[in-house]
């Protein structure tokens, strides 16, 4: 063999292996902005159905009493989200919660269906009470409500700006205060804890409790209402992995 192919067989294995380095690189970010948002945010369903709501009866050309069923109806749903998104903020529902309220109300449909079925003289009384409920509110309602929901998020999402985390390979960086405060701490092995103490909070943004355990402090950082979680922790191990990756090669050099 020549010694022009022998050359060439050294260089391509380290072409190749620069090039997976390269790879590793490309795919790790340099930061990963780790926020943690208020409970509030979790109301974006109403918000954006009392947008919905507004501008439908802003152009529905009927009178605002019971006999407007569209009104009623857009009201009943609008009263029946806002229930369900105060009813979340309100508790957690972990998985085995979730399961113990799906058979729960599995068990108040059954009955009620057997109350009506063995009972036919309650169903005209319930019939009755539905029949009087008649909930209403005009286009006025629905943007006042949508104003002051979108006020408020502006509000969340300027604040937020002026205290949040930052990830990088080997520290913390915590950003705070409107002077731009910053806190370095520093995590060359850092430990990630990842919890999921809500289904339907995870449902509406992905989120949950993200807790970082820096080597070279004592304290836990806790960062609750995180949003897309599961991709904030992938990043975080690709960019931990490629410095890993950097130390390993550096120390074989």
């Amino acid at each position: 063999m020549s010694d022009e192919s022998q050359v060439a067989s050294q260089q391509a294995p380290d072409s190749a292996t620069a090039s997976s380095h390269k790879k590793t690189d490309d795919k790790s970010p340099d930061k990963i902005l780790l926020i943690s948002y208020p409970k509030i945010v979790f109301l974006y369903p109403v918000f954006f159905f009392s947008i919905v709501a507004a501008i439908w009866l802003s152009f529905l050309e009927q009178p605002l009493d019971k006999s407007n069923t569209t009104a009623v109806v857009i009201s009943t749903l609008f009263l029946g989200l806002l229930a369900t998104n105060l009813v979340i903020l309100a508790f957690d529902f972990p998985r085995t919660t979730s399961l113990t309220l799906f058979f729960f109300v599995a068990a108040v449909v059954m009955g009620f269906i057997l109350l009506v079925r063995l009972r036919p003289e309650v169903l005209p009384l319930l019939t009755a009470l539905l029949v009087s409920f008649h909930p209403l509110a005009n286009a006025t309602f629905y943007w006042t409500f949508a104003a002051i929901m979108a006020a408020i998020y502006v509000a969340v999402f300027i604040v937020v700006r002026f205290d949040y985390w930052e990830a990088r390979p080997n520290e913390l960086l915590h950003h705070h205060g409107f002077l731009a405060n910053m806190e370095r701490v520093y995590a060359p092995s850092l430990r990630m804890d990842k919890e999921i103490e809500d289904v339907f909070e995870y449902m509406l943004l992905r989120s949950g409790r993200l807790i970082l355990h820096p080597s070279d402090d004592r304290r836990t950082i806790i960062l609750d209402n995180v949003p897309f979680i599961n991709t904030k922790e992938q990043a975080i191990t690709r960019m931990l992995g490629a410095l890993q990756v950097e130390l390993r090669d550096d120390q074989s050099r």
